[in-house]
């Protein structure tokens, strides 16, 4: 059998080699590596205003979607002039050169490599040191609907706004959503992590029965709002990615006013370049829309001042200041599990009267004098607590 013929393109004045372009990367739709490429050109303008000028982990599926994938940290030895790197330290101590990619040659290129989807870190390759992207991720437990995940992006929308930050949605391409915000690069990692576990305890408290901020998995329920995704070295897949799965679905920005209504699967490698066609990218502003974190910081800070301390952090992290077990609240000896009941969240942001499940907050003490079925009977049983204890009635409002 002849070897498979390379195809050559010419993007963005340069001549790109495509290797095995008939290979089949989506065997259920029938896409080829060729296919991929093409796909990432049609929508290049939104793909990079996504990884423009940021570092990013490679994650090669050399052999398409159903195969294994592997992540490649450091740039491959052999690769064109034309292609940048930057130099990176990662909380192991180690480094490591990746590579930054600014033009649509230079996504064909790593495409080329069986990049399915891109994994750019949220700083830019001029500082390395303070992200300019706070990220959002909604992860749903196993058995969440669509339809919950959407509630909880619109809830966590308007706390991006009660705190002075823009968020832009898109699907995931895989099971949740993502909301990032621009904000201003003068944050170190660990505090745009606050900053996110701030947001992850307002977003549970507003709406206690559908998100958590809980990071074991045995104490989370609803949609979970992955604040570890803002620690160091974390990636996320980037606006236009197409994920490696059966139908090829991709990770697309969307308006606010289509999140309540959007179906994940609508939206593919074959749909994508259509829609990017006729109404552009729907994140376009946002590189304009660059937001401050002081106000997020400062609800964390009430956040500690009332007990609710730092989060657990990933487990390839050394052990932080402040941080508490790393072993799941089940594992733990009596004495080592916190005072904090499970499912407790942390008090009422400044001006709001909403308490930790989401009901309002009582002004007076509250005396539980008798249970019942029925209001009829709460009424009766009422009358005959009074009978026994008038002196004590008299002084109740």
């Amino acid at each position: 059998m002849s070897a498979a013929k390379d195809e050559v393109l010419e993007v963005a004045g340069r001549a790109v080699t495509i290797s095995n372009p008939d290979k089949v990367f989506f065997p259920k739709s029938g896409h080829t590596k060729l296919d991929l490429v093409r796909y990432y050109l049609a929508v290049a303008e939104g793909a990079l205003r996504g990884v423009g000028g940021r570092p990013m982990a490679l994650k090669r599926f050399v052999n398409g979607a159903e195969g294994e994938a592997f992540f490649q940290k450091r740039a491959p030895t052999s690769r064109p002039e034309w292609i940048e790197t930057v130099e990176l330290s990662f909380p192991s101590g180690r480094t490591a050169e990746e590579i930054v990619v600014r033009d649509a040659a230079q996504l064909a290129w790593i495409i080329n490599l069986g990049c399915i989807d891109l994994n750019p870190h949220p700083v830019r390759a001029g500082d390395l040191d303070h992200p300019d992207e706070l990220r959002v991720d909604l992860d749903p437990v196993p058995g969440v609907s669509w339809a919950q995940i959407r509630d909880v992006a619109m809830v966590t929308r308007d706390v991006l706004k009660d705190f002075g930050l823009v968020g832009w949605p898109k699907t995931s391409g895989s099971r949740g959503m993502h909301i990032y915000c621009r904000i201003e690069p003068r944050w170190t990692f660990p505090e745009v992590r606050r900053a996110a576990v701030a947001l992850a305890r307002e977003v549970e408290r507003r709406a206690p029965q559908i998100a958590t901020s809980r990071w074991w998995k045995e104490e989370r329920h609803g949609v979970f709002l992955d604040y570890n995704q803002n620690a160091k070295d974390r990636t996320v897949a980037s606006a236009y990615s197409v994920r490696p799965l059966d139908d090829a679905r991709v990770s697309t920005p969307l308006m606010w006013d289509e999140v309540p209504t959007c179906e994940a699967e609508a939206f593919t490698l074959a749909t994508v370049p259509r829609r990017f066609a006729e109404i552009g990218d729907p994140s376009k502003g946002i590189d304009e829309a660059v937001g401050s974190l002081e106000a997020l910081l400062e609800l964390s800070a009430q956040h500690e001042a009332a007990g609710f301390g730092d989060a657990p952090w990933p487990p390839h992290f050394a052990k932080q200041t402040g941080e508490p077990s790393r072993v799941q609240l089940s594992r733990r000896k009596r004495e080592d599990r916190p005072a904090t009941p499970k499912g407790a969240v942390p008090p009422p942001a400044p001006g709001k009267t909403v308490g930790p499940t989401g009901r309002r907050r009582t002004t007076m003490p509250l005396i539980e004098i008798a249970r019942a079925a029925s209001e009829t009977e709460a009424r009766a049983g009422l009358q005959r607590w009074r009978a026994r204890h008038a002196e004590v009635w008299s002084h109740l409002a």
